[in-house]
């Protein structure tokens, strides 16, 4: 019996890390092939992680874990030792997807002419990798732990926190990227964040569908339950 249930538990941890280091290659695939070619940038660490590559040649390979670890270090007693591990994991995740991606070179072609288009594709791609990501207790980088800190520090409502860092960055960004493609990244941000939300809720739904078969069989349908239940 102690057996079957670790075998399990080993099963739920492969599948919630392959999910986390798919959402990392999507992010990562993003980025590269759309956001780079196209000036299209993110609000956040992912848009400093941008305009640091664009202004001073960092890769984000390099300049995504050192803010990733700073905002993670300063979040530190809000998001707790699990989300920080799983934290970590998906930065340098991140980073070596990057680093691939910048050695096999671009693959898309280049929508730097078709701004809007590039918002799309830039959206769905960053809205589906970090969704995977934040869905199987990780982070997309150190966005959340900034938002988090900030809206300990200022009272100031979570999705206020994020629009702000979202909202700098983005403004930062207007020193060389033309208004026109600033609106297209609002358009980015706007398709990312409900791609992400819709992921999150569909896993918030299994984790009050998996409390009410709890009540009822003792199980835990749910990932991250099954594995606290297997942790306990």
């Amino acid at each position: 019996m102690l057996k079957r249930k670790e075998r399990k538990k080993i099963v739920l941890y492969i599948r919630q890390y392959a999910l986390l280091f798919l959402g990392t290659a999507i992010l990562a695939f993003g980025l590269y092939n759309i956001h780079s070619q196209s000036n299209i940038t993110e609000g956040g660490v992912l848009g400093m992680e941008l305009f640091l590559q664009h202004w001073f040649g960092i890769s984000p390979s390099i300049s995504g874990p050192v803010m990733d670890i700073t905002c993670y270090l300063l979040g530190w007693k809000i998001l707790g030792g699990s989300f920080l591990k799983n934290a970590i994991v998906a930065s340098l995740g991140f980073s070596f997807f990057y680093s691939v991606n910048e050695k096999i070179g671009t693959i898309l072609p280049n929508l730097g002419d078709y701004p809007l288009l590039a918002a799309l594709a830039g959206g769905i791609f960053v809205g589906v990798g970090v969704g995977l990501i934040v869905r199987n207790g990780g982070a997309s980088g150190g966005d959340d732990a900034l938002a988090l800190v900030i809206n300990k520090v200022t009272r100031m409502k979570l999705a206020k926190c994020y629009f702000a860092t979202d909202f700098v960055i983005l403004m930062l960004s207007l020193t060389y990227i033309p208004l026109v493609k600033i609106v297209c990244s609002l358009i980015t941000v706007s398709i990312s964040s409900f791609i992400i939300g819709k992921i999150h809720e569909e896993n918030g739904r299994e984790e009050k569908n998996g409390k009410k078969e709890k009540k009822k069989d003792g199980k835990f349908p749910s990932v991250h339950k099954e594995l606290a239940e297997g942790e306990q």
